[in-house]
């Protein structure tokens, strides 16, 4: 099982970005699909999460409001829409799989298969 992650930047505060995250080698549609972030010198953190069916979403309070999660299950493949970027958002953004989607969503110790990172740099 294979996850990339794609479409992260440099991007000025106030701006957009949208990640993509396919899986390559399984089907991810029964999976709770994660992202988390980790800024140099700090731990990884949850930012956002979305069930199976795309029904439930969760997001930490520090981009509710701000980023989306969806899902397209037809293509593998689970986008993260980040608007009304902060210098604080720059990170390198993981996108993991929750294979049958049993852990807590926010949780890293949840998660069997992680992305190999895409690089989100927010200029103040």
């Amino acid at each position: 099982v294979q996850l990339q992650a794609s479409g992260g930047g440099l991007v000025q505060a106030g701006g957009s970005l949208r990640l993509s995250c396919v899986g390559f080698g399984r089907t991810l549609r029964r999976d709770t699909m994660g992202w988390f972030r980790q800024a140099p010198g700090k731990e990884r953190e949850f930012v956002t999460a979305i069930t199976s069916s795309g029904v439930s979403t969760y997001y930490s309070d520090s981009v509710k409001g701000r980023f989306t999660i969806s899902r397209d299950n037809a293509k593998n493949t689970v986008y993260l829409q980040m608007n009304s970027l902060k210098p604080e958002d720059t990170a390198v953004y993981f996108c993991a799989a929750d294979e049958m989607g049993w852990g807590t969503p926010s949780s890293s110790v949840a998660y069997d298969y992680w992305g190999q990172g895409t690089l989100v740099t927010v200029s103040s």
